[in-house]
Formats: structure tokens, C-alpha cells, sequence
């Protein structure tokens, strides 16, 4: 038996979170196949095999020149009907659930998402994040194949060497299924993003304005961060929605976090929980992340962000 991997890739630049299902997958005790799709993925064989994919199938098509939920859902249905694995795991990132969601459609199969831990069985033995982090479900799965997805920063991920085969599988995809391909994009600034950033300054409704982020970019730019927000702030039209942190936002994993005026809300704090460390800065002494921050600072944003910057300028002699 086997356990297969769906590699999450945009336009061949492997995703990271890619490292933590295959990390996932090797618990399982069998052989891991790490499955990419489209030619742009071909070049990522040797990392896979780096970190336990003793197989790395090659899918090739006309439909597959670039990321299609249907297309890829029915590529990997047909990859289950054809070796029948364990299980197949894929990230817990927007993607991982929507390609798995569609495999689960096509395969008339459960599919389990955010899972955190599992013991394979009859039946399986799960643990996954439900409402949005609140809380943390026991279940069972019981199938032919069990269609898993890894919650995002769940488990860390590790080299593993081992010596790879490559196969190639060319799938049979009806035309249609082209009508969800990307076709076009926007390109965005190069640089550090929001997911990757080692460290972030999220903003909340206490910021008071659009302007009074240029404190927090300011303190972001000395330290090589980003700024983020609340799902508040992007509410009041302060800030884009890109720059959201939090459960619809983006689910950052930074060395640290400044929460500066965030009250913390389940939502916001499921986007920035996997953070390393958090420092809260907040009046509010009660608030919810002050409270879950390893470190807090009470006291007013506007003078405190300054006097952080100004000493930073001060040790760095700029």
C-alpha cells in the first residue's frame, strides 16, 4: 500500500506547506508518492525525495498548464482508482481543501480537513480544528481510502532522504474541466509577504485611522517586516483586505507578531496563533490577545510604536 502526496505549487515554486503533508504522510509507516501536477512541477522531484517521496508521479496534460481545482480533483480521482493508497493527503491551505473536496466529490468519498493528528484503522481515529480554531473535534473515518488534508503549521516538517523513481501519468480530462484553470494573474510587489514574513505588525480598530499605520510601517520596515490588520480595519476601508490577518485573511507564521491595538477575536487569533511570538500592545489589559500574548505592553500604540522605532534607529546608528 501506498500514501499519496498532492504537491501544492504555483507554477512550480513548491508551496511550504507541501513539506509539512509529506512530513504527515511518512508517519503512516508506507511508501510515499508525492504526486505533481503540470510540467512547471517536474523540476521539484529531488526536494520531494529530500523529504521522504520515495515516487514523485509527473502529471502531464494539455488542461494542467496551470493551477484548475476540477482539473486537478479528477486527475487525483483517477490516480486513487488506479493505485488505491491508504490515504491521500494533501496541504490544509485554500487549495489543499478545495482540490480534496473535489477528489471526495468525484470518488463518492468523506473527506476529513484541518486534521492535526490521525491513527490510521477501522475506523480511523482523527483529531482536526473546527470553527475556525475554536475548538478541537475527535472523529472517525471510515473508507476504501481515507481523503486527508493537514491543518497549515500543524507539524513541522523534516528531511527525511531517500532514492526517488519518477512516473508519469497522462490523466483523461474532459475539456470542461479547463472552464476553472487560471488563465491570468496580478503580479504583486516582489519581497516578503504577509504568510512568509519573520515579523509582522498587525494593526487593529484601535490604530484610530489610515494614517496611523504609518507608525507600524515604519516599525515594520526597520525590522524587515510586513504590516498586517484585523478583519475590523479592512471593515472601515483603512486597509486592503491582502493585508488581513485572521481565519478569512492569511494565516501567518512569523519569529514575532506585534498586535498593536487588536482585541483578538477567535477569528484574528486562528490567522496569527501559529506565530512564535507575540508581543500585544493594547490599553485594555483584559483583552483577549493581551491575554494569550507572551508578551504585552499596556499603554497608548501611538506612543509606544515611536519609542520602539526610535530605539531601534538608535542601536542600528540610523
Amino acid at each position: 500500500m501506498t500514501v499519496l502526496v498532492i504537491v501544492e505549487h504555483d507554477r512550480g515554486t513548491l508551496a511550504p506547506a507541501t513539506l509539512e503533508a509529506l512530513a504527515a504522510a511518512r508517519s503512516l509507516g508506507e511508501p510515499v508518492h508525492a504526486v505533481t501536477i503540470g510540467t512547471a512541477a517536474d523540476g521539484l522531484a529531488a526536494e520531494l525525495a529530500l523529504h521522504g517521496a520515495s515516487v514523485v508521479v509527473q502529471v502531464h496534460h494539455d488542461i494542467l498548464s496551470d493551477y484548475g481545482p476540477e482539473a486537478w480533483g479528477d486527475t487525483v480521482a483517477q490516480l486513487v482508482q488506479q493505485h488505491s493508497p491508504t490515504a491521500v493527503i494533501a496541504t490544509g491551505t485554500d487549495r489543499g481543501n478545495e482540490v480534496m473536496a473535489h477528489v471526495g466529490a468525484v470518488l463518492d468519498l468523506p473527506m476529513v480537513a484541518n486534521c492535526l493528528a490521525f491513527e490510521p484503522g477501522t475506523p480511523w481515529q482523527i483529531t482536526r480544528v473546527r470553527w475556525g480554531g475554536s475548538l478541537l473535534e475527535q472523529c472517525e473515518l471510515q473508507a476504501p481510502t481515507a481523503l486527508l488534508t493537514m491543518s497549515h503549521h500543524a507539524i513541522e516538517p523534516a528531511e527525511a532522504p531517500v532514492d526517488v523513481s519518477i512516473e508519469t501519468f497522462v490523466p483523461v480530462l474532459d475539456a470542461a474541466l479547463a472552464r476553472t484553470v487560471v488563465i491570468d494573474r496580478v503580479e504583486r510587489a516582489a519581497g516578503v509577504t504577509l504568510a512568509t514574513a519573520p515579523v509582522v505588525v498587525g494593526g487593529g480598530r484601535g490604530v484610530g485611522s489610515p494614517e496611523g499605520f504609518g507608525q507600524l510601517e515604519e516599525l515594520a520596515s526597520l525590522l524587515g517586516g510586513v504590516v498586517g490588520c484585523s478583519r475590523a480595519v479592512t471593515n472601515n476601508g483603512w486597509r486592503n483586505h491582502t493585508d488581513q490577518v485572521g481565519q478569512t485573511g492569511t494565516r501567518i507564521a512569523p519569529d514575532l507578531y506585534f498586535a498593536c491595538g487588536i482585541s483578538g477575536a477567535i477569528q484574528h487569533w486562528v490567522g496569527a496563533m501559529a506565530s512564535k511570538k507575540i508581543l500585544a500592545i493594547n490599553t485594555d489589559p483584559e483583552a483577549n490577545m493581551v491575554t494569550k500574548a507572551d508578551y504585552a505592553v499596556i499603554g497608548d500604540l501611538h506612543q509606544v510604536i515611536p519609542a520602539i522605532s526610535a530605539e531601534i534607529r538608535r542601536r542600528k546608528g540610523v
